[in-house]
């Protein structure tokens, strides 16, 4: 069974030419799969339409074996898959470092306590504990981009899903993600124009060419 599946997936943005029209994908169990195609091709809005943040026109998204119509479906199917956005202040909206790891447990149902003690496990694991008390917004763009990942995983999702997650990296924070990335069990679903970032990360995968999906 297919951690994500995509058939058949049609888009247009009102007014405008189709920007996929019959793309069709799976994710399984295990897998680190990148999507690539050139700027405007819609890999962004192809992360968009599997998170249901944004309604195909055609086609349709499943999650775990169940198809994913309604809202309801999207927002099961996001508490056991987690997205990085592109820019990392889409993100990041608390005071704190901390505060921002705990957001997510917290509306899961978990106490403050417990969320806290998974905040302290997800920035040791991840080799950001010097950040937990740091004031969000003034981080660096490439700190910022990594606590974003840790607030992701806080959450202990099955599918991880990356979308441009070198932006505004320098060397030594690109270094530390990959270092995180490589050593999480998760399925990984990546966007990135970096072929070495992809050659590290994930492989193999999709091109979005011409409206449509093909495996490489």
């Amino acid at each position: 069974m297919p951690l994500l599946e995509l058939t058949d997936i049609r888009f247009a943005y009102p007014g405008l030419d189709p920007v996929l029209d019959g793309a069709s994908m799976r994710l399984e169990a295990g897998e680190r799969l990148s999507i690539v195609g050139p700027n405007g091709a819609g890999k962004s809005t192809l992360l968009k339409i599997i998170m249901g943040l944004l309604a195909p026109n055609g086609g349709s998204v499943s999650a775990f074996g169940k198809r994913c119509a309604e809202e309801a479906d999207f927002h099961a199917m996001r508490r056991r898959v987690g997205l990085v956005f592109q820019d990392a202040d889409d993100q990041l909206f608390c005071p704190t470092v901390a505060e921002d790891v705990a957001f997510g447990p917290l509306n899961l149902g978990k106490s403050k306590q417990e969320a806290l003690a998974i905040v302290d496990d997800v920035l040791t694991r991840l080799g950001l504990m010097h950040l937990r008390d740091r004031v969000t917004h003034k981080l660096s763009g490439g700190e910022k981009r990594l606590v974003t990942v840790a607030t992701v995983l806080a959450m202990e999702p099955e599918v991880l899903i990356l979308d441009e997650p070198t932006n505004a990296l320098d060397p030594v924070n690109y270094a530390q993600l990959i270092d995180i990335l490589q050593g999480l069990d998760q399925a990984i679903l990546l966007v990135s124009h970096d072929p070495e970032f992809r050659a590290q990360i994930a492989p193999a995968g999709y091109h979005l060419i011409e409206r449509n999906l093909a495996r490489f």
